[in-house]
């Protein structure tokens, strides 16, 4: 797009310089005012088919065939530079397109928010301060554009997340989680039924407005239920009657400002602290960090979560640690736990 506005600077010059030319050539050489060859300029340069202002002389119309070429050849520059401007648009929106689909298909262990809202818009950036990378569904090709206006390099796809096929364009059987906080219960409820249908061990968290919903949305395929008029009710009386432990739940998990972060460590098969305690992999010690909790890993359950474990607790391949510290102590545990 960079040289268009120097190209329709030209055309407007050249079309100054052509009604400059014929003004002053009829001024010249029919001895006319300038009122009247500017005006018989005009009508000549657009071929509109007016009359002659005054008869014209040999010379006369001579001139006027060549300036009527050169309004004729100008219009077709001008009409050729609008065409090729909106090729151009269209153009640079399908590469644009094709560029995005072409970064989802080679995205992994990706979330897809489906849903550009408000919701949506937190959860995505929430997404970006843990450096998780996302893929947005829309439906709204207004409110997708005005999304991705916002952030240039954001992956959007335009389309009904309720539909199997903007699934998959999403790269949903890559991805690691679902988000869906879509405006009505019964969008969230196909969603999930068709999120858990094409990806079976996939994580889905929906959103429910009504508290009747919930129990429909888990047996939809929902891995969790988030309820914001639950929730909120829940945190409004925490607030009040446990204020400290609220504001450090706020600091542990979502506080950029702060070097102070909760974070989750899964150990796998291949750890060195697989099938050890945690005594031998002294994590204190190495690392300065917190393990606040273990979320043991069981076959075909949610898992359950030993708090403050003891020494001897076993840390087995698929276990998760909850852990409290800072960005570089987390960083020196994953290289121990080798994950």
């Amino acid at each position: 797009m960079e040289p268009y506005p120097r190209r329709f600077a030209l055309a407007f010059a050249a079309l100054a310089a052509l009604i400059a030319f014929g003004t002053a050539g009829y001024h010249i050489l029919e001895r006319w005012s300038f009122d009247d060859a500017l005006y018989m300029t005009v009508i000549t340069l657009s071929a509109v088919g007016f009359q002659e202002v005054r008869p014209l002389t040999e010379s006369g119309r001579t001139f006027t065939m060549v300036l009527l070429l050169g309004g004729i050849t100008w219009m077709g520059g001008w009409f050729a530079l609008v065409t090729s401007l909106l090729v151009e648009l269209d153009l640079t929106d399908a590469r644009r397109k094709r560029r995005q689909m072409k970064r989802i298909a080679k995205m992994h262990d990706h979330v897809i928010v489906c849903g550009g809202g408000r919701t949506g818009r937190q959860v995505v950036d929430e997404l970006e301060s843990m450096d998780t990378p996302w893929v947005l569904i829309e439906r709204d090709s207004e409110q997708a554009e005005a999304f991705g206006a916002d952030r240039p390099d954001s992956a959007v796809v335009i389309g009904d997340a309720t539909h199997d096929d903007t699934l998959r364009e999403a790269g949903l059987e890559r991805a690691r989680g679902l988000v869906t906080c879509l405006s009505a219960d019964a969008d969230n409820l196909f969603v999930c039924l068709s999120a858990r249908e094409q990806a079976p061990d996939c994580t889905i968290v929906a959103r429910a407005w009504e508290e009747k919903t919930m129990a429909k949305l888990y047996r939809a395929g929902a891995s969790h239920v988030v309820s914001p008029n639950v929730s909120g009710a829940v945190r409004m009386a925490s607030v009040l009657v446990r204020p400290s432990v609220v504001s450090f739940l706020d600091i542990a998990t979502r506080s950029s400002d702060l070097e102070l972060r909760m974070e989750q460590i899964e150990i796998g098969s291949r750890s060195p602290l697989a099938g050890r305690p945690l005594a031998e992999a002294r994590i204190p010690d190495r690392t300065g960090l917190i393990v606040i909790a273990m979320r043991k890993h069981d076959l075909g359950g949610d898992g359950r979560f030993v708090f403050n474990p003891m020494a001897d607790t076993r840390a087995e391949p698929g276990d998760h640690l909850v852990v409290l510290g800072t960005e570089d102590q987390i960083t020196r545990l994953r290289a121990i736990v080798g994950s």
